[in-house]
């Protein structure tokens, strides 16, 4: 059989999205980043929406998020992706406008930026990726970093009283005012992603409806952070994070 025969259209399975480049991605085997990144993708694209898509991120593996998908980005400083997101928003407000970042910058040096951002009601997309751990800058502790786990900066585990608790960041988001549609989401397999895929399209809608900020944590994997092949990092993740930081909606307006 002919290379052509098999390539036609009729037996085509399944096509990449054109929203996502052609770049390799650079993420460590088993990551959740770049499922998350073709979930957004295939978004924008069934909404029509690639010229009129701007994502913010700031610094952490999410830095790199521009080379993946073919839309307007503006990088931000550590943390301060709502703030920037919010003046694109309220100068461009024909524009859907989202935030995507990681616990380390979202839940730590970020924490004023994201409150203030969700009470004000700014009509934007957050992304907020929860792996429990500074994936990037080698494995430290991050705010969401649960008792007992082991990390660079916590050989013998968090500990309650030096470390305080892990943050559940999400369930503070959902108290405030300004705030939509905050829901929590995975996607370590398929039917965790096609429910985060929903939700995130959820989100974009929301944002041209002038509801209010909507918030997606999606509960992800570190397994270079975590020590652990891609296969136990999704049991492990199932296990200890889930318990702690159970998927599903929390606030829907």
């Amino acid at each position: 059989m002919d290379i052509k025969d098999i390539i036609k259209e009729e037996n085509k399975v399944y096509g990449k999205t054109p929203v996502l480049t052609d770049n390799v991605m650079h993420y460590c085997p088993g990551c959740s980043h770049g499922v998350i990144h073709k979930l957004i993708a295939e978004v924008i694209e069934e909404m029509g929406i690639q010229d009129k898509t701007v994502g913010v991120s700031p610094v952490g593996c999410a830095v790199l998020a521009y080379n993946y998908l073919d839309i307007d980005w503006e990088e931000a400083a550590h943390g301060r992706a709502p703030a920037l997101a919010t003046a694109i928003k309220r100068l461009n407000p024909e524009k859907y406008v989202f935030t995507y970042q990681g616990d380390g910058d979202l839940a730590s040096i970020g924490a004023g930026e994201i409150m203030h951002a969700c009470n004000r009601g700014e009509n934007i997309v957050v992304i907020f990726v929860n792996n429990a751990i500074y994936g990037m800058t080698g494995g430290q502790m991050a705010p969401t970093t649960l008792l007992g786990m082991v990390t660079a900066t916590t050989p013998y585990g968090r500990n309650a009283e030096l470390n305080g608790y892990p943050l559940k960041l999400t369930e503070l988001i959902a108290q405030l005012d300004g705030t939509c549609y905050v829901t929590r989401q995975s996607v370590q397999n398929p039917v965790a992603v096609r429910k985060a895929k929903k939700a995130i399209r959820k989100a974009f809608e929301n944002s041209m409806m002038k509801k209010g900020t909507s918030f997606i944590e999606v509960v992800g994997t570190c397994n270079s952070g975590w020590k652990m092949n891609p296969v136990k990092a999704n049991q492990w993740m199932e296990e200890n994070m889930f318990p702690k930081y159970p998927v599903g909606d929390i606030k829907d307006i």
